[in-house]
């Protein structure tokens, strides 16, 4: 059934300006790192001249986790009004297909847009770097693989919370004034304790407990989705 659900979802979402959003923000940071790295050519490739991937990997980073939570939000917010507008919940779930099926297809659509927005990042950061003159032959394939993935992973939770948030809120203005917030707020994650998800995104790059926290995002990304599910089985639609 989930299946039959996500099929009938890449349909809707054609023509809503999400594919245009998931390769915006990506793109967007590297270009931004792109005008970083040419104003600042000389002094930023002497700072990093003995690691000059690992420096703009460095750059990207502290940007990831901002671009992720807005990105997060946006998507779910963008595919949840692709049903709130039409009001056609009450034709959707009258179909011979159960809400859990409903909701887990949403789920892994959104996800799996995100994914090919962390591709997009590894890949317009590794084009930027070559641009740069940094070298293909000294190039951290499994660095940049993990600059947007490990960090998507950690925040599960996020993704978890923002589609509950949006499908069961016709108002829409709730969920991404909490998804702005939380990515203001991420800006400084830094001085959060460990114990805070808005942290774990950078914990997931960067810290020594690498697996221990994408192991906590999914794992609270679980229990966030199920408790999602629940109210959302439980929901009168309009």
């Amino acid at each position: 059934m989930m299946f039959r659900a996500l099929s009938a979802d890449w349909l809707k979402i054609r023509g809503k300006g999400i594919w245009f959003l998931a390769a915006l923000g990506p793109v967007g940071l590297a270009a931004m790192q792109g005008l970083n790295f040419g104003l600042r050519y000389d002094y930023l490739m002497k700072s990093y001249a003995a690691d000059p991937w690992g420096g703009l990997l460095e750059n990207v980073l502290f940007f990831v986790p901002i671009a992720l939570f807005l990105g997060i939000t946006l998507v779910c917010s963008l595919m949840a009004n692709v049903e709130h507008q039409l009001s056609s919940w009450k034709q959707l779930l009258a179909l011979p297909i159960s809400r859990t099926a409903v909701f887990s297809a949403k789920f892994v659509q959104a996800f799996l847009i995100l994914c090919v927005s962390c591709f997009l990042l590894s890949l317009s950061t590794a084009v930027l770097g070559i641009i740069l003159g940094m070298g293909a032959d000294q190039m951290p394939y499994v660095d940049l693989l993990r600059i947007g993935f490990v960090q998507l992973f950690a925040a599960l939770p996020m993704l978890a919370f923002q589609l509950w948030m949006s499908l069961t809120l016709k108002n829409q203005g709730i969920a991404v004034g909490i998804g702005i917030t939380a990515s203001v707020v991420s800006m400084f994650a830094l001085q959060f304790p460990d114990w805070m998800p808005l942290k774990w995104p950078l914990l997931a790059y960067m810290g020594p407990g690498e697996a221990r926290v994408i192991g906590a995002g999914l794992l609270l990304g679980a229990v966030i989705a199920c408790a999602g599910l629940i109210h959302f089985n439980r929901k009168d639609v309009d």
